[in-house]
This record gives C-alpha cells, sequence and structure tokens, in this order.
C-alpha cells in the first residue's frame, strides 16, 4: 500500500458516536445489587431530625436493636471525625446539636427495608430546640445564633477565610480601584437587590450506594458520584484508615449537575457497614429525601451598585453578596469564593468593590449544582447592566459590547484575561434572534419582547487538581484508555476517545473506556467545574503520545530509521522515507524480532499522562488582587424572544439563542447537546422551579409539588452557536462550556420581560402569578 496514500484520521472538530464503557456497569445496576450480593445484602434507611436547630440531648437505640432482622446501628458517637471537601464542619451522623430538617441522626441496617423502617420508629431521640436562623443577611449579623460555635476549630485551606465567632464561614473581599471616588464621575447608577431561591437537582436517579467492610478493614464503595476519588480520600480520612483500603467504583451516572459531587449520603453506608461483618449495606435514597436532605442550590441575596460615563463606559461596581449556605458549607465556601472572583461578570470595570459572604442557616446543605453560583450571581448582573444601558440611552447589544472582557484587560483580581469571543458570542445571539426589529404578537392582549444577556465562569477549583490517564494496547491493535473522569450524560468518554485516537493515529471505534474504579482507574479529582476536556483530555493526549512515542521507537530501532519519518495511520506504521509499513496488531504486546530473529525489540505497550495546572496563585485575602485567580474563563451570551399574556402574566418564550466560546468544539454536536440542554435547565430554574422552605421545613418534596420544565415547556426553537477562540492550553484549544449555557437564562428571561411588559421581578421563578401581580403594582394593567 502507498504510504502517500494514507492520511491521519480527522477526528478532531467531528461528531462521532457516543461511546459507551468498555465494562459497562449502568447506574441502574446499583438498583440491582440485590441480586448481585444475594442474601447477604443489608438495607439502611436513616433517621432524621425533624428540627432545624436542636441540641441532641440524648438517643435511645435500645427497642430497635431489639428488633428481629436489624444487625446494624450507627449514631454520631460512633464516628466523631469531621468530613467535608473544603470546609470540614460536619459529621457523617450528627453529633451533640442537628442543625437542619432532615439531618442524618441514626443509621440502621436490617435484613429489609421494612424491618429497617420499624426500627426507625423505636428509635427515641430526646432533643432541645435552638433558635434557628433562616435569614443569610440576619445570619450575618452579630444578634444571630451561632449555628457552628466551633467555626475556628475546623479544618479549611488557606483560600477560605471563616470568621471565628460569627456564621462567616468564608468572606471573600474584591478592593480594586477607588469605588467611592468613582460614583461621583458617574453619569448614570442603577441600585438593585435580588434574591434567587434554593433549588433542587432533581436527577433522575436519585442517591444511592452500596458498601462492604471485609475482616481485614478493607472496604469497597459502589455510588453513583461524580467523584469516586475525592470519596475515597475524604471517607478515608474520617474512619482514620487508608487510602489504599478504601475502594470507590462508580458506575454510569443517572444525572448529576453537581448534587453527586464530593461526599454527601455516601458515607453512610460505608459507616454502618464497619459494624456488619462482611456484609455489603445499601442506602437508596427515596425521592423526597433527594429533595432535602442533600446538597441543594444556595439561595441567594444580592445588592448590586453598578454606574457608567455619559458615553455608557463602564467606571465602578459595589456588589455585596449574601450567599445561604445551609447547615454545612463544606461545599458552598468555594461557591462563595468563584462568585467573587467572578463578581463583575464579563465586563470591564476600573473600580470594584465586592464582599462574597458564605453564612451558615438552618436550611438544606448548600452544594455544587451547574453552573457553581454563577446562575444567581450573574442574573442580578445582567439585569443591573440592561437597565443601565436604557438609563445612560445606549442600545444594549451596543452597550454590551463596548464594555465586555477583552483579551488583555486586567480584571478585578489583578489577572490579565487571556483571548476570548465573548463580543462575538454576544453579536451572533443578537443576530439570531433578530435584535432591534420588531415582532407582532400573536393576540392583541399580548406584548413580545427580546432580552439579552453575557456570562463567564472559570472552572472553581483548588489551585492544583490534577488528571491523569493511562492507555494499554491490546493484541489486535485497539486500545483499552483509562481515565478517573466520569461519563454523567456529557459525553466525557465520546471525547476522551476522540483525543486519545487522534492523538495516537488509531480509528475512534478502537477505544475503549474502562469502568471508573478508584482500585485500577488513574487519579481525577473530581468531575465538576466543566473541567474534564480540557484537563483530563490533557492528561489522554500525553498518555496517547507516551504510547505513539513507544512504538515508533520500537519500529525505527526494528527498520533501523529515525522516529521522525515514522507515523501511525490509522492503526498502521508507515514510514515516509522507505515506505515501509506494519498494522499495531500483535507488535503493540509481543514487540519485533530483530534482524534473522536474533532477540526481540519492545514488549507491550501502556502510555501514560497526566497534567495539573501549576500557575493558579493565591489572592490576598484583604484585597483579593493576584496574579492569577484561574486558569481560564468560558464566556458566552444569551437571547430570549418571549411573549406575556396580560391577563394571566403567562410567559412563552418564542426562540432562544446560545452563543459560547469553547475554544475548540472536538466533538461539536456534543457541544450543541449541551448548550441545548443548559439552556432549557436554565429555563426551568428561571420559570418554574423554586423550594418552598418555611421554618426549614420544604413544603414541596415532590414532582407533584416541585415544577420542572417538561418537553411541552420547550416547545421553542433554540439555536446553539459555537464560537472557537482556542485556549492556550487545552487540546487543541478546547475548554469546557458543560455548566455555562445556564449561567445567563435568568437574566436574559428577566431582560425580555422587562422589554415585554417593563416590569422587573426581585427573583425567579417567573411564574405567571408574579408577572401579572407585578403588571398589576406597576399598573401595566388594572
Amino acid at each position: 500500500m502507498s504510504t502517500t496514500k494514507t492520511k491521519t484520521p480527522d477526528l478532531i472538530g467531528k461528531s462521532v458516536p457516543r461511546l459507551d464503557a468498555y465494562e459497562k456497569v449502568t447506574g441502574a445496576a446499583i438498583y440491582a445489587d440485590d441480586i448481585r450480593f444475594g442474601n447477604d445484602l443489608l438495607y439502611a434507611r436513616i433517621k432524621r431530625s425533624p428540627h432545624p436547630h436542636a441540641l441532641i440531648k440524648s438517643i435511645d437505640v435500645s427497642k430497635a436493636e431489639a428488633l428481629p432482622g436489624v444487625k446494624a446501628i450507627v449514631t454520631g458517637d460512633d464516628f466523631p471525625g469531621h468530613i467535608g471537601l473544603y470546609l470540614k464542619d460536619k459529621h457523617i451522623f450528627a453529633r451533640d446539636r442537628a442543625r437542619f430538617v432532615g439531618e442524618a441522626v441514626v443509621g440502621v441496617a436490617a435484613v429489609s427495608e421494612e424491618v429497617a423502617e420499624k426500627a426507625l420508629t423505636l428509635i427515641e431521640v430526646e432533643y432541645e430546640a435552638l433558635e434557628p436562623v433562616f435569614d443569610p443577611e440576619y445570619g450575618a449579623t452579630p444578634e444571630a445564633p451561632l449555628i457552628h460555635p466551633d467555626l475556628e476549630n475546623y479544618e479549611v485551606p488557606n483560600f477560605i477565610f471563616p470568621k471565628a465567632g460569627t456564621n462567616i464561614a468564608n468572606h471573600f473581599k474584591i478592593r480594586k480601584g477607588d469605588v467611592e471616588g468613582a460614583w461621583e464621575q458617574c453619569a448614570a447608577i442603577v441600585e438593585r437587590k435580588f434574591r434567587i431561591p434554593h433549588v433542587q437537582h432533581v436527577p433522575i436517579e436519585p442517591h444511592v450506594a452500596v458498601a462492604q467492610v471485609d475482616a481485614t478493614g478493607k472496604t469497597t464503595l459502589w455510588a453513583s458520584s461524580q467523584s469516586p476519588f475525592a470519596q475515597r480520600n475524604l471517607i478515608a480520612k474520617t474512619l482514620g484508615i487508608s487510602q489504599s483500603d478504601m475502594r470507590v467504583i462508580a458506575p454510569y451516572v443517572g444525572g448529576g449537575f453537581g448534587c453527586k459531587a464530593g461526599v454527601t449520603m455516601e458515607a453512610m453506608p460505608v459507616a454502618i457497614a464497619a459494624k456488619t461483618k462482611g456484609r455489603p449495606v445499601k442506602l437508596l435514597l427515596t425521592r423526597e429525601e433527594e429533595f432535602y436532605t442533600n446538597f441543594v442550590r444556595q439561595g441567594l441575596v444580592i445588592n448590586l451598585k453598578v454606574g457608567c460615563d455619559a458615553k455608557g463606559n463602564l467606571l465602578a461596581m459595589e456588589n455585596t453578596m449574601y450567599w445561604d449556605g445551609g447547615a454545612s458549607t463544606e461545599y458552598g465556601v468555594n461557591i462563595t469564593r468563584a462568585a467573587g472572583y467572578s463578581s463583575t461578570g464579563p465586563y470591564d470595570i476600573p473600580n470594584v468593590k465586592t464582599d462574597s459572604y458564605c453564612i451558615y442557616t438552618n436550611h438544606p446543605i448548600g452544594g455544587a449544582y451547574r453552573g457553581f453560583g454563577m446562575s444567581e450571581l450573574h442574573a442580578g448582573i445582567g439585569q443591573c447592566m440592561d437597565e443601565l444601558a436604557e438609563k445612560i440611552g445606549l442600545d444594549k447589544v451596543e452597550f454590551h459590547r463596548q464594555n465586555v472582557v477583552q483579551g488583555g484587560d486586567i480584571l478585578s483580581t489583578g489577572m490579565t484575561m487571556h483571548p476570548t469571543g465573548a463580543e462575538e458570542c454576544v453579536v451572533k445571539v443578537a443576530e439570531a434572534i433578530g435584535w432591534g426589529q420588531d415582532s407582532a404578537p400573536g393576540a392583541s392582549n399580548k406584548r413580545r419582547g427580546k432580552g439579552i444577556a453575557l456570562m463567564w465562569k472559570a472552572p472553581a477549583m483548588p489551585p492544583n487538581p490534577g488528571s491523569s490517564a493511562w492507555l494499554e494496547m491490546n493484541e489486535d491493535g485497539t486500545a483499552t484508555l483509562g481515565v478517573g473522569g466520569q461519563e454523567i450524560g456529557q459525553g466525557a468518554f465520546t471525547v476522551a476517545a476522540q483525543m486519545a485516537a487522534a492523538a495516537l493515529g488509531i480509528p475512534y471505534e478502537w477505544v475503549r473506556i474502562a469502568e471508573v474504579d478508584t482500585q485500577y482507574s488513574p487519579y481525577e479529582w473530581q468531575t465538576v467545574a466543566s473541567r474534564l476536556t480540557w484537563s483530563m483530555g490533557n492528561a489522554v493526549v500525553a498518555a496517547a503520545k507516551d504510547a505513539r512515542r513507544q512504538i515508533l521507537e520500537m519500529v525505527a530501532e526494528a527498520w533501523e530509521e529515525d522516529p521522525e519519518d515514522l507515523d501511525i495511520v490509522n492503526g498502521i506504521v508507515v514510514s515516509y522515507k522507505s515506505e515501509q509499513e506494519t498494522p499495531l496488531q500483535d507488535i503493540v504486546i509481543y514487540g519485533m524480532p530483530k534482524e534473522n530473529f536474533n532477540g526481540w525489540i519492545g514488549g507491550p505497550i501502556i502510555g501514560r499522562g497526566k497534567f495539573m495546572p501549576t500557575y493558579v496563585t493565591g489572592l490576598d485575602a484583604e484585597t483579593g488582587q493576584g496574579d492569577r485567580a484561574v486558569v481560564h474563563f468560558t464566556t458566552g451570551a444569551q437571547a430570549f424572544e418571549v411573549e406575556i399574556d396580560l391577563d394571566t402574566g403567562k410567559l412563552d418564550i418564542i426562540k432562544a439563542a446560545s452563543a459560547f466560546d469553547v475554544g475548540k468544539a472536538i466533538n461539536p454536536d456534543l457541544v450543541r447537546a449541551q448548550i441545548e440542554g443548559g439552556t432549557v435547565q436554565g429555563v426551568s430554574s428561571a420559570v418554574y422551579e423554586e423550594m418552598q422552605l418555611k421554618e426549614g421545613v420544604m413544603q414541596n418534596p415532590s414532582f407533584v409539588d416541585y415544577r420542572i420544565a417538561s418537553a411541552p415547556d420547550i416547545a421553542f426553537p433554540i439555536e446553539s452557536i459555537i464560537v472557537e477562540v482556542p485556549q492556550e492550553d487545552g487540546p487543541w484549544g478546547a475548554r469546557g462550556v458543560g455548566e455555562h449555557p445556564m449561567v445567563p437564562t435568568i437574566a436574559a428571561l428577566g431582560n425580555a420581560i422587562y422589554d415585554a411588559v417593563g416590569i422587573r421581578l426581585e427573583g425567579p421563578p417567573f411564574s405567571a402569578e408574579k408577572i401579572y401581580l407585578a403588571m398589576v403594582d406597576a399598573g401595566v394593567v388594572e
């Protein structure tokens, strides 16, 4: 075969079919563990606090222990250590006090769920009610009762700043320029307060985990998890065992959106299994438990003040945020930090003052949620910018273009912005919805409006989260790729296979992905922060290139050629000098013979790769200033055309357009799917979703009363636009886009509602009732 006619497969930027794991075990398999483990399997149920804030005076489990079929009962006294990703402030089971309705107090394992449930009714817990805190602004004051009196003793990294003797778990500050002096120079100023409610992730698969501790103390956890390695590390530390004795197996995840990141309920079956003498313990949350006993999206109260000069140039911003972190802020403190360094939105503002507070309350625990605080933050910023543009008399699209951050700008943290396609995103979504063109409403009692909003988001993570990968060649020339990142429906395995195949030089179909198992898989920090394509992708490419190097060096030695003259094309090693060729089959395992079979060269090929950003710097605790706050920002814009019914307040979306700068779309179809899915989830959280909390009790913990968008609600067209300005250190220039499409949605819809009927709501959900009553108050309708 002539080597001049052979071309390397063009896999990057191509929409190849989705890839399954090599050892395909779906999340549903965990439900079937009663088959896998047989009669040995025990079922766990949890007795939870009925109080938002109370001292635990006593726990009597004697009656439950006597119930036939009960095999283990665990309380906080059995495991006194703290656990948490950033701020270690919670116990596996509550000790001394309960801090929210639904907090785990006692765990029971029994031969059936029915017996376990019966045992819970026999456990007697005596409480002494304490004054609760439900408002984060009040919680930040000296008058509020302390929820965590021992805050000063908690373990915390050096980039989180808790305030001992208060409910402030983190206070992140930005001080840039002279904000007070800048107000005098402003020709227009907007001040607004917004309240963003708690919402639930509502994954279709609820949390479920099975744990088994053998006679030697070695522990195995099967979990629907975004963070198998973080769970291994945190649970092992809390239980006082070696990470090498803690194994986490993570099948496919049936929806995560952040709620299955870090450790939530997964430590409970492990703790219970430590008492069951080798018998596995399964804990499956009910749908009601899923709503409020695990992570929820934090609530936010945000006070904004922003001003510009007579030409519309932004001059100053003051941003004060009170995050409702709930009863534990072990993850939420970093949301507060991310909101702090992102607090200007994607705008170039010379004078900035930001105070981002994470406040303990007696609400459910606030944790990671798709967007990691950016949807809530941008809900306020995007609407204030829209109002300011109108106040100064500028077209809103032109106002955004004039002020949007550009490559080379100095950000509020002192970091220099990398090249970005943010302005291009603004232009493209404006064109897509016909900005500046009037549209006739569908009826005389309806009004149309258009709204646009911008966004940015960086991967919110510690400065040194690592990724690693291995690539093992098989006898037939195929490759098995090991990664520690998780497939949660976003297509991570597909993109990893594409990158491995492209870097190695084999067809995409030849790559298999191994199931994630911390005992065998390479390390990955977590599947969060929209970082896998960038971070894990770099590790995958490095592993594939390492394998490629080994193969080419082996063949070069056998052929007595220079490796630089060789290539791997469609699974065949070719020489551009001698025009020799050989398939990968067999040689990648058995090697190649020397001349006259006088010995052998090579051996089994295993490539290794790793990646860790080394350039992120610390930020000053008082000013938030530093050389490099984050690895990069993904930027974008979103626009909507809406129609409002004046008789009912009903909101109908006519069209949506979303554009995001992804650096390089490794798989364009998957990128468009993420943009479309994020837009839908953004609409759901903006129009329908709200956890109705009253005195700490969720009033709507079911799909009957907690409304999410369904297919009939998303009948409008969504135009998904890809912009590509390469990321310097991304594989082929790629950066993530998983979370970003839902970030600007609340603001863009709020601006469209204002354009239609002239009202601004204090926060979502933008229900028909709220819109109608606001129109009545504003005199729009009688």
